[in-house]
């Protein structure tokens, strides 16, 4: 398990290191592995977690 799914948690911001065009999103749920994240602009991904680079940047939502 990577080192990131051991802290995320729900309304946790991250980013897809890979895919800076994705911008942020929002940690939905984290079940095992499976990483749900709402992204303003594509919508609600499931992620695994051990495949996609997410990196932390914020443990709460972004300000409006």
């Amino acid at each position: 398990m990577s080192d990131i799914l051991a802290i995320l948690a729900p309304g946790m911001i991250v980013a897809h290191r890979d895919r800076p065009d994705w911008g942020r999103g929002q940690v939905q749920s984290v079940i095992g592995t499976h990483v749900t994240v709402m992204f303003p602009e594509l919508g609600k991904l499931v992620l695994d977690g051990t495949e996609v680079p997410l990196l932390l940047i914020s443990t709460g939502p972004e300000p409006s």
